[in-house]
């Protein structure tokens, strides 16, 4: 696996694989507010002119199995993956854990955060897999879906 760095110009396309990887969730938890299947373009579009946000296609034998955003200010500040996600069709073949693994060799191993649905359970397996620990942290969303966050130090 590569990751890609994603430029101005693939803004939609990684926007159109976001919204399609993140609508089964959505549709499973009708959370408006957070969901990335629910982000407007121009949202995707304003935050690659942060200076700090680095968007990556997850690439694997020549094709896009998905995407992940690393938000990374510098200094002290924790970096942060927020969103990461893998197309429907290539879950469950251990992208996402070789996607944080090229990312923490870019970034350092140390230092980092997230947070993730309480309710999807292989998704909090797959962090605390690749040494992410539970905060005591939860943001209750409605009443089916809760997030929980994670740092890695």
């Amino acid at each position: 696996m590569k990751l890609i760095e994603v430029k101005i110009e693939d803004a939609e396309r990684m926007w159109q694989m976001q919204v399609s990887a993140f609508t089964d969730l959505y549709e499973k938890y009708h959370d408006t507010e957070t969901s990335p299947a629910t982000e407007k373009l121009e949202k995707v579009i304003a935050r690659f002119n942060q200076p700090f946000t680095h968007y990556y296609f997850l690439e694997e034998d020549d094709e896009y199995v998905g995407g992940i955003r690393i938000v990374d200010s510098g200094n002290d500040n924790p970096k942060r993956i927020s969103p990461i996600f893998i197309m429907k069709e290539h879950r469950n073949k251990g992208y996402a854990s070789k996607a944080i693994s090229l990312a923490e060799e870019i970034y350092g191993s140390n230092n980092w955060e997230l947070d993730t649905i309480l309710q999807e359970e292989g998704n909090c397996h797959l962090y605390e897999k690749m040494g992410y620990k539970r905060t005591d942290r939860q943001t209750v969303i409605n009443d089916k879906m809760t997030l929980v966050f994670y740092k890695k130090d």
